[in-house]
């Protein structure tokens, strides 16, 4: 005996899992199930519409079951009830069908659910709401029309009623409509006509959208998938876009033409100031010292503390040059004092080098840093900041005259010479610097306190201690060059 379902309508949902549970309650297999949407098929001839009595034990559904079903019952295939009441049959006895990508009802579930995905995803992207007339002195209230091809509009009106929830608004469709007024969505299955959606405001819009398309970045075959021919219609937009793609290869010359051609005189100005050598007219370290308080010449400034300018001798075989200056840094103006400066002090002792006879510097003389809660935690400083601070570095040597300069970490090497190197090819090793002193690299302390493992954070420490050592050494010789 045939049994028939008559759902209450087209996406009918929670109708379908009542019905679907009691005939598989009843044992009713798919193949006499007949299923109905609203009135459509309504006949004197149908055999059955109650419910079976019950002979089987409580379906199990799997949560994804219900995921798929709720989006492929608002698909327009009329085989979509019989589809679903198939696969949550089988799920009684596959309890992982829906994993098997090759079975012709999941593929076909699937091809479905994807459809109503994209449909629904194209009317949050595609719906634009105008002004209706209203009555003088009468809330204000917007009109949208929207051509889908899936009964989505009660799927997807909850995305409206979400994003527009401040105001009133219909969106009419001709598979039903959904409005909110005063905060309260309502939804009908009743099929809508087309409204006068005339709005001044579009001449507006058409103006602003012609403004901001971009021809150097169009892709004609990228902009008809994202938004299909079948909805311009309904896009005052796109009544432009044809004359736009026309005009594409004359504005995308012109665009090149006017790269070309010399910026204004005030740019050029700009431009001067900005990348014009900095002069000074200190005398001794104590004044570079002080005109490097109002250092402003990368937006590090304007965030960190004050300038953390280096100290040490007027004049020094050993200079130690580190990145930047950390937080304790920051806070009391001096270079090493944090957690990374005791890891520097010991390891200066253990190579027999007394802190207060080098020069110690950073290769960046303010902190950069992100905040997270009260906390201010390092950041690397990128290579054109590491440039604007090179000048003062560059005082520093000139003044301080040291022999050998120890660079610890990437940045303090990339300072030194201009260029970005691997630290494992220049490590330990003594070279000429082009400004003429010699360099020898190691890393950074900050390094060894960032080790988890301790066995590593050992034997790096010992390595580290073995460079100053090396740097002490190489000093000490009566003959002492660099390696080429």
């Amino acid at each position: 005996m045939r049994h028939t379902v008559r759902l209450g309508g087209a996406a009918d949902f929670a109708g379908w899992r009542d019905a679907a549970r009691d005939l598989l309650l009843g044992g009713i297999p798919p193949q006499e199930v007949d299923w109905r949407a609203g009135d459509a098929g309504a006949s004197l001839l149908e055999e059955n519409t109650a419910p079976p009595p019950p002979v089987m034990p409580p379906p199990r559904v799997p949560p994804a079951f219900l995921e798929l079903a709720e989006a492929v019952i608002c698909h327009s295939d009329p085989a979509r009830f019989g589809l679903l009441y198939r696969l949550i049959a089988r799920l009684q006895a596959e309890r992982h069908l829906l994993s098997d990508a090759m079975d012709a009802d999941v593929v076909a579930a699937r091809r479905l659910e994807k459809a109503v995905r994209r449909d629904a995803h194209k009317m949050t992207a595609f719906v634009r709401f105008r002004e209706a007339p209203q009555a003088e002195g009468a809330r204000r209230r917007f009109i949208a029309w929207f051509e889908p091809e899936h009964h989505i509009v009660a799927h997807t009106a909850p995305f409206f009623a979400r994003r527009f929830g401040d105001m009133d608004w219909m969106i009419l469709t001709p598979r039903g409509s959904a409005s909110l007024t005063d905060g309260t969505l309502s939804v009908s299955e009743e099929p809508a006509r087309k409204p006068d959606l005339a709005d001044p405001t579009d001449e507006l819009w058409l103006t602003y959208y012609a403004n901001i398309f971009n021809p150097a970045r169009l892709k004609v075959k990228a902009m008809l998938s994202e938004m299909p021919k079948k909805y311009w219609a309904n896009l005052p937009e796109a009544a432009l876009i044809p004359d736009l793609i026309a005009q594409t290869p004359a504005r995308v010359a012109a665009m090149a033409e006017q790269e070309m051609r010399r910026p204004p005189l005030f740019h050029e100005r700009l431009q001067a100031r900005a990348t014009a050598e900095p002069t000074s007219t200190a005398e001794g370290l104590a004044g570079l010292r002080e005109e490097a308080r109002s250092c402003t010449r990368c937006p590090l400034h304007c965030h960190a503390t004050q300038t953390v300018f280096g100290e040490g001798p007027d004049r020094a075989e050993l200079m130690i040059v580190g990145e930047q200056p950390g937080d304790h840094e920051d806070l009391q103006g001096r270079p090493f004092v944090g957690p990374a400066g005791q890891v520097f002090d010991e390891a200066m002792r253990h190579a027999g080098i007394d802190r207060g006879t080098a020069y110690v510097t950073n290769a960046v003389k303010h902190f950069k840093y992100e905040l997270r809660g009260k906390r201010r935690l390092h950041q690397s400083p990128n290579s054109a900041e590491v440039e604007q601070c090179r000048w003062w570095l560059g005082q520093e040597m000139a003044l301080v005259r040291p022999r050998l300069v120890v660079a610890m970490g990437r940045t303090a090497v990339l300072a030194l010479t201009g260029r970005a190197q691997k630290l494992a090819d220049l490590r330990g090793r003594v070279q000429a610097l082009p400004a003429g002193p010699a360099m020898l690299a190691t890393v950074h302390p900050s390094y060894l306190l960032r080790l988890p493992d301790a066995r590593a954070r050992e034997q790096e420490t010992i390595r580290f201690r073995e460079d100053l050592a090396a740097a002490r050494n190489w000093l000490s010789a009566p003959t002492s060059s660099p390696a080429r």
